[in-house]
């Protein structure tokens, strides 16, 4: 369901809280401190084509699939600031792998 308006968005947090304390009252807590800062999401007027690339886990899951992919090849390490290290390096190595954003030309628009 495509929330358009700051009213229609609310009532979809509201619902969605509700359903989520009775699964992990932890993660409904942790919607319900952003609350405040999702509602004003569908007044940016993002158009269709960003929105549903922006609303979709697959850029997520492939930056995941590529970390892990490169990680392979990491054999030492000494601490965690180490293991920040190797996963910046690795990070910066998947960037030229990722796809452009449908719709980027239009991204340098000013938003209402």
């Amino acid at each position: 369901m495509e929330q358009t308006s700051e009213a229609d968005t609310r009532l979809m947090l509201q619902e969605l809280e509700g359903w989520l304390r009775t699964k992990n009252e932890s993660a409904a807590e942790s919607l319900r401190e952003g609350f405040e800062e999702l509602l004003p999401l569908p007044r940016l007027q993002v158009p269709a084509l960003r929105r549903k690339m922006l609303l979709s886990t697959n850029p997520i899951e492939s930056l995941f699939s590529l970390v892990r992919h490169s990680e392979r090849n990491i054999k030492r390490t000494r601490g965690s600031r180490m293991l920040q290290r190797w996963l910046g390096t690795v990070l910066l190595a998947c960037e030229g792998r990722f796809k452009r954003v449908k719709g980027y030309a239009g991204m340098a628009q000013s938003v209402p």
